[in-house]
């Protein structure tokens, strides 16, 4: 298997669908902060998670439910700085889109 080349911009949903449809493999990889989004982004690495697991791997929370939208902002912000051209996916945490579609959206 050969390595991908690297990206000259960042990766919008759009390549991740072309990806997709054309049946060509991608990556997502779960980072937290601004150091792992640096690596993740120089590996060429399409996608990032930010999961609401960080609550338990950063906060030693012992389950994802206490995770806030807050935080999940702030460990959101972080990797993005780092991930400079790498499509970022964040977890909306627990009751922050099950109230209504209002805040669901206002959330989003």
């Amino acid at each position: 298997m050969s390595a991908r080349p690297l990206r000259e911009r960042k990766t919008s949903i759009l390549d991740i669908q072309k990806m997709y449809r054309e049946g060509q493999p991608f990556s997502m990889v779960t980072a937290y902060d601004y150091a792992l989004a640096r690596l993740v982004d120089a590996a060429g690495i399409e996608m990032i998670l930010v999961g609401d697991s960080l609550g338990m791997v950063m906060m030693g929370l012992e389950s994802t439910v206490p995770v806030t939208m807050e935080e999940m902002l702030h460990h959101c912000r972080s990797v993005a700085r780092g991930a400079d051209n790498t499509f970022l996916v964040g977890d909306m945490p627990f009751m922050s889109y099950q109230v209504s579609r209002e805040e669901a959206v206002r959330n989003a």
